[in-house]
Order: C-alpha cells, then sequence, then structure tokens
C-alpha cells in the first residue's frame, strides 16, 4: 500500500510522514535511472527492477526524522516522569500535612482536658477552702474554765441533736463533781465493781464508752467530753440532762 493510501496518512506523525517522503524519493530515483537508454540509442520500456535492484530503507539513528522522533519520546517520558513525581510529592506533602493535622488536634485535646481538669481541681479547693474557713468562723473560742466547758458542749450537742440545756448541766455538775474535772469516786459500788464514776458528771467507763460522742477526746477526765457523753446518756435514758436531778 502506498503512502497516499486513503485513510491512511491521515495517521501518520510527522516524522513518519518525512521518512515516507524519504522513500518516495529514492524509488523515484531508482525509476529515473531505469528510463536511462540503452547501448542502442533507443528508449526502452520501463522494466521492473529486480529482488537486487529493489530500493531498501532502513532506521538511521543520525538522520533528523530519528533524532525528532527520539526527541519527541524523550520529551514525553520526561513529562509522566515529572507528572508522576509531581504526584507523589503531593501525595506526601498531603499524608504529612494529615498527620501533623492529627496530631495537633490530639496535642489541643489533650490541652483542653488537662485545662478542665486542673479547673475543676481548682474549683474543688476553693470550696474546700471556703468549707474550711466557714466552720473556723462558725467555731467559736471558749474559755477553759466550767462556764467555757458548759459552753463548748452545748455547741457539740446541738450538732448531734442531743437535748439540754446550759442550767440542766450546770446543776448536774455541781451536785456531781462540784466543777471539778478530776473529781473520783472511789468508795460507791461502781468503785467496788473497778468502774469507778469520773470527771464532772461522773460517767463511769462502759457509760462513756457506750454514749462517747465522735469528736471529742476519748478520755473521761476531759471535761468535754465528759459532759457530752453524759448528756447523750440522760438523753437515751431520761429524755434529756435537764430532766436528772439525782444520782444517775
Amino acid at each position: 500500500m502506498s503512502a497516499n493510501t486513503p485513510g491512511h496518512s491521515r495517521g501518520l506523525k510527522k516524522t513518519h510522514k518525512a521518512a515516507a517522503a524519504g522513500v518516495a524519493a529514492l524509488a523515484a530515483g531508482a525509476l529515473a535511472l531505469s528510463l536511462v537508454p540503452g547501448n542502442g540509442g533507443t528508449e526502452t520500456e520501463p522494466q521492473a527492477l529486480s529482488g537486487a535492484q529493489r530500493v531498501s530503507w532502513s532506521y538511521d539513528a543520525n538522520s533528523p526524522q530519528a533524532k525528532a522522533l527520539a526527541a519527541s519520546i524523550a520529551d514525553q517520558q520526561s513529562t509522566i516522569g515529572l507528572k508522576a513525581k509531581q504526584e507523589a510529592e503531593a501525595k506526601a506533602t498531603a499524608d504529612a500535612k494529615a498527620k501533623a493535622d492529627a496530631r495537633a488536634r490530639t496535642e489541643a485535646k489533650a490541652k483542653a482536658d488537662a485545662r478542665v481538669k486542673a479547673q475543676a481541681a481548682a474549683q474543688k479547693r476553693a470550696a474546700e477552702q471556703t468549707a474550711a474557713n466557714r466552720s473556723v468562723a462558725r467555731t467559736p473560742v471558749f474559755a477553759n474554765n466550767l462556764d467555757g466547758w458548759i459552753r463548748e458542749a452545748l455547741f457539740i450537742m446541738d450538732k448531734h441533736n442531743i437535748p439540754g440545756s446550759y442550767n440542766g448541766l450546770h446543776k448536774n455538775i455541781m451536785r456531781e463533781s462540784s466543777g471539778n474535772p478530776r473529781a473520783i469516786n472511789n468508795w460507791d459500788i461502781n468503785a467496788v465493781n473497778g468502774v469507778p464514776s469520773k470527771g464532772l458528771l461522773q460517767v463511769i467507763y462502759p457509760t462513756f464508752k457506750a454514749y462517747h460522742v465522735p469528736g471529742t477526746p476519748f478520755d473521761q477526765y476531759h471535761p468535754v467530753a465528759n459532759i457530752v457523753a453524759a448528756a447523750n446518756y440522760a438523753a437515751d435514758r431520761y429524755g434529756s440532762i435537764d430532766n436528772v436531778n439525782s444520782a444517775y
């Protein structure tokens, strides 16, 4: 099929067309040679070329057409390689950004959580300090004498809902010990049984142990602890220390 066959030449690239044009030129030259007159001086009819005489064309790497084709292929390969490199770099950049964003979000959340915990802890400490300040403010200072002991005992009794009045405590203290916190009875039946009555309200150890009020010293001779334990016992047995008018 010749290079001018319809539908074929349109699909050839420029380099291919140039090569085909070269082949056509060579063929035309060979045909011209075959028309040269013979020895007799007469023109001869065109004759078909033998197999040895046919013009053949081979690829020449140094030809302009080959060089142009090679340059075109190299340029295409370079373009493809550059595009692939750019895409790889873009993907690496996107991956790095995604990791950085994720790390930033994690760090931001950790900081936010830590800030919330710190604020909660600060609020808790402030509330505890406020409660402590209020407690200190509500706790009066009592004198270290009979009047102060009775008033402190009433303050504690009020917190534990133990009934009793100043006069009820005072009259029983004066009858039982005359206001001496170190008083002890060594002659009654309790003493004979090994549990003598002690303190302002003459409480025996089993009673003091059973009716001791938390927050007071566990000591029978301690004036406030003795009063509160005795008032707690009297409330359980008589309804109130105010109802006690004799030995109990």
